[in-house]
C-alpha cells in the first residue's frame, strides 16, 4: 500500500536465491534448513529473512507447550546449544468448568491429543529468538524492522519477490523529511511465513485460488498473560486446560494455564471466531475466567507482567489451502498447519518450513527458478505432520457443534477410532458470516475489572509494549467508511468494539451528533481478528511501518 503513495520514487533491489517473509518458527526453520543443505551439498544458496517486528520474536505470542519432534530433526543438538526448552511437562489436568465448580477428567479418559508427556512449556518468543541466533550463525541475512508490503511478479504472473514498505509517509500519504523508499527483494523462490491471516498471504490465496475446493478456513483468537506468582503456588511443568464456563455451551473455546520456571505462569483463553452473539467480548471472557474459584487461587498475591493476543488459524487439513504457486510457497500458520486438537503449532511450523526449504533447495540445485515447488506438498503428504493433522481433522468441526455434542464426537473419533474414523467433517461457514443480528441476541454484562486480577484493555496494551509511529497512514483500512455505522452498529451493535482485544475500535459521537467509528491504530497488537471477524469483510489489515506493533518479552 505505502509504495503506491510514492510511485515515482526509485527503489533499490537485492537478489537472493530464497526470500523468506516472516521471522517466526516456520520462516527461520526454512532458512536454517536451506543453509544446512547448502553446506552438506557444497552448493551455495543465498537466503534472507524479513521480519516486520522490531526484532526477532517481538511479535511472537503462543501458549505454549512445544512438541520437540521437529526441532529434534532440524537441530538435533539443540540442548547442547542452549535452546530455551527447559521446563518439561510434569502433569496434565483437564477441567470442565461450571460457574462455581470444576470437574477433573480422569487422565485415563484423556485422548492422546491432551497428553503432553515429553513436551516442554516454553516462551515461543524466546525460542524464536534462539532460532534467529542459529540462523545468523549460518550466514543468513535477517532484516528485522522491515515489513514486506507488496508482492512483485514476473510478466507471466509468477512471484518475483516482495517489496518492503516505504518509511516516512505521513497520515495524509505525503513524504516527510525522513522518507525512505522501500526495497525490492527478488528471489528464485519466496516463502511466506507471516503467520495467521498474513497480509500478503491473503492476496496470494485469492490471486492463485489456493482455497478452491477447500472447506472455509476457521480461526480463533488467543489472548495471553504472563504472571509472576508466589513460589508456594507454583508447580513447574503443570499443564491445565479447561472447557466450559465462562463461555456458553454453543461457543467454541477454552483456557490454558502453564507453569513455567522461575515462578512464572502463562495463562490464556482461546475463543473460536465462529461465535454468533455480537455482544461477546473474547477479552472480557478471559478476564472473567480468571475469577473462577478453581483458577483464582493461582494468582493470589501475584503480579501480571506481560499481555498479548493473536488470531489462530484452526481449520485443519480440510481448510489447508494449496501450498504452492509459481515462484513461492506458504509455510507455518500462513497456511494453517496448527493442530487444534493438541493446541500446538510450533512443531508443525518448523516441519513445514523444513519441507519447503528442501523442495526449494532441490529446485535451485537443479537450475530451476520461479516454477511451482510441487515436491513440497508431495513431501508433506508423506510426512508425519500430514499423518498427525489427518488424525486431528475432525476435532474443530466436531467442537463447532457445541461443547457437549462436540466432546462426545471427539471422544468417539479419538478414543474409539484413534483419529482414523471413516468420515471427515467439514466446516460449513466462514467465521465472518456467523454473527446474528443484535436484536436476536442477549447482551452480555461483564463485571468491571478490579485492577488486581482482572484488567481493562488499555492497561493490557500498555504492558504489551505496543507502539507505532503516530504520523503514518492508518494500517486498518475500510473499504467503505459508511459500513461501520450504517450496518455494523445498527445491525450488530458495533461488534468491532468487543472482538478487538486492544481497544482499537470505538464509536464516538461527533459535534454534529453523528455516530462515527474511531480507529485507534496506535493500540493495534497485530492480532488480525478484525480482518477475520468483521461481518462484511470491510476491514483490511495492511502492514504498518516496519518495527511497529507489540514488543513481546517471554510470550
Amino acid at each position: 500500500m505505502q509504495n503506491n503513495l510514492a510511485p515515482n520514487a526509485p527503489r533499490e533491489s537485492m537478489q537472493y536465491d530464497v526470500v523468506i517473509v516472516g521471522g517466526g518458527p516456520a520462516g527461520l526453520s526454512a532458512a536454517i534448513r536451506l543453509k544446512q543443505l547448502s553446506e552438506q551439498n557444497g552448493h551455495a544458496v543465498s537466503v534472507c529473512v524479513l521480519e516486520k517486528g522490531s526484532e526477532i520474536g517481538a511479535h511472537i505470542v503462543s501458549g505454549a507447550v512445544m512438541d520437540p519432534k521437529a526441532i529434534n530433526e532440524l537441530i538435533p543438538n539443540w540442548q547442547a546449544l542452549g535452546a530455551p526448552l527447559t521446563t518439561q511437562v510434569t502433569e496434565d489436568r483437564f477441567l470442565f468448568l461450571s460457574e462455581h465448580k470444576a470437574i477433573k477428567v480422569p487422565n485415563l479418559l484423556l485422548p492422546d491429543c491432551f497428553r503432553n508427556h515429553g513436551n516442554y512449556i516454553v516462551s515461543l518468543a524466546n525460542v524464536t529468538r534462539w532460532l534467529g541466533q542459529q540462523a545468523e550463525s549460518l550466514g543468513i541475512d535477517i532484516f528485522p524492522g522491515f515489513a514486506a508490503a507488496e508482492l512483485l511478479h514476473h510478466p507471466d504472473g509468477a512471484i518475483k519477490g516482495v517489496a518492503t514498505g516505504d518509511m516516512g509517509i505521513d497520515h495524509a500519504g505525503q513524504k516527510t523529511d525522513v522518507y525512505q523508499p522501500g526495497m525490492e527483494l527478488h528471489a528464485k523462490y519466496t516463502l511466506f511465513a507471516e503467520g495467521t491471516r498474513g497480509h500478503l498471504g491473503k492476496q496470494l490465496i485469492k490471486q492463485f485460488h489456493l482455497d478452491r475446493h477447500k472447506a472455509p478456513q476457521t480461526y480463533a483468537l488467543g489472548i495471553k498473560e504472563i504472571w509472576e506468582i508466589p513460589a508456594a503456588q507454583h508447580q513447574p511443568g503443570l499443564v491445565i486446560h479447561t472447557a466450559g464456563w465462562p463461555l456458553d455451551s454453543a461457543s467454541y473455546g477454552g483456557s490454558f494455564l502453564y507453569h513455567l520456571d522461575n515462578n512464572l505462569v502463562a495463562v490464556g483463553y482461546v475463543v473460536g471466531l465462529s461465535y454468533t452473539n455480537p455482544y461477546m467480548s473474547p477479552y472480557e471472557e478471559f478476564q472473567r475466567y480468571k475469577t473462577h474459584p478453581a483458577i483464582r487461587p493461582v494468582f493470589e498475591n501475584g503480579k501480571r507482567i506481560s499481555y498479548g493476543a493473536r488470531a489462530i488459524t484452526a481449520g485443519g487439513l480440510q481448510s489447508l489451502p494449496e501450498l504452492v504457486f509459481p515462484g513461492g510457497a506458504l509455510i507455518g500458520c500462513e497456511a494453517g498447519f496448527l493442530n487444534a486438537s493438541r493446541i500446538k503449532g510450533s512443531h508443525a511450523a518448523i516441519k513445514s518450513g523444513m519441507l519447503a526449504a528442501e523442495a526449494a533447495f532441490d529446485a535451485i540445485q537443479a537450475g530451476s527458478s520461479s516454477d511451482t515447488l510441487v515436491s513440497y506438498p508431495e513431501a508433506f503428504r508423506q510426512s508425519w505432520l500430514h499423518e498427525e493433522l489427518f488424525k486431528a481433522r475432525n476435532f474443530k468441526p466436531a467442537m463447532s457443534k457445541g461443547l457437549y455434542k462436540g466432546a462426545l464426537l471427539v471422544g468417539l473419533d479419538q478414543l474409539v477410532f484413534g483419529g482414523k474414523a471413516p468420515w471427515t467433517l467439514r466446516h460449513q461457514h466462514a467465521d465472518h458470516t456467523c454473527l446474528k443480528p443484535a436484536s436476536e441476541c442477549t447482551p452480555i454484562h461483564y463485571p468491571k475489572p478490579d485492577g488486581k486480577l482482572t484488567f481493562d484493555r488499555l492497561s493490557s496494551v500498555f504492558i504489551s509494549n505496543t507502539n507505532h509511529a503516530e504520523d503514518q497512514p492508518v494500517h486498518l483500512t475500510l473499504n467503505d467508511i459508511s459500513v461501520p455505522v450504517d450496518l455494523n452498529l445498527s445491525l450488530y451493535a458495533g461488534p468491532e468494539t468487543r472482538y478487538c482485544p486492544a481497544g482499537v475500535y470505538e464509536f464516538v459521537v461527533s459535534q454534529a451528533g453523528q455516530n462515527l467509528l474511531q480507529i485507534n491504530a496506535q493500540n493495534c497488537v497485530h492480532c488480525k481478528t478484525c480482518d477475520i471477524k468483521d461481518p462484511t469483510q470491510n476491514i483490511n489489515w495492511v502492514t504498518p511501518e516496519g518495527g511497529g506493533g507489540p514488543n513481546y518479552t517471554n510470550m
